[in-house]
């Protein structure tokens, strides 16, 4: 797969993951200083990793939601809880994703990412 082929494969996963809403926001603001960034991500993230078919996507969203729990990306995090109902994930499986971020990352991290994880679900319609 060339470049080309990859960015465009990456580009249908990044918008069937984070929504189209989400993926425009993000081409809107793209500019000169970030357009090589998501370049980057657009083939790599989206069209190498999450097009992968070793792990379905709740799992890539299960494994996505602890990382950035544990290192506490909360922005990002708060895009993968939106990312990870998208991808079939309930309401109460984040939580217990979240509960195993609080073994093996620390109470600290999970404390965090249940905060953020709240917010994202009261927003969502239907969730929480």
């Amino acid at each position: 797969m060339n470049d080309r082929e990859r960015h465009d494969a990456g580009m249908t996963v990044r918008r069937e993951v984070l929504g189209d809403a989400h993926v425009d926001r993000a081409i809107a603001g793209t500019d000169a200083f970030t357009a090589d960034f998501q370049d980057f991500i657009t083939r790599y993230a989206w069209g190498e990793v999450w097009s992968r078919p070793g792990l379905d996507r709740r799992t890539r969203s299960c494994v996505t939601l602890a990382v950035l729990a544990a290192l506490h990306h909360d922005e990002e995090l708060a895009m993968h809880v939106r990312a990870a109902l998208r991808n079939g994930l309930s309401p109460q499986e984040v939580a217990e994703v979240l509960l195993q971020v609080g073994v093996y990352a620390g109470v600290p991290a999970a404390n965090r990412a249940f905060r953020v994880a709240r917010e994202v679900l009261r927003q969502e319609p239907g969730e929480a």
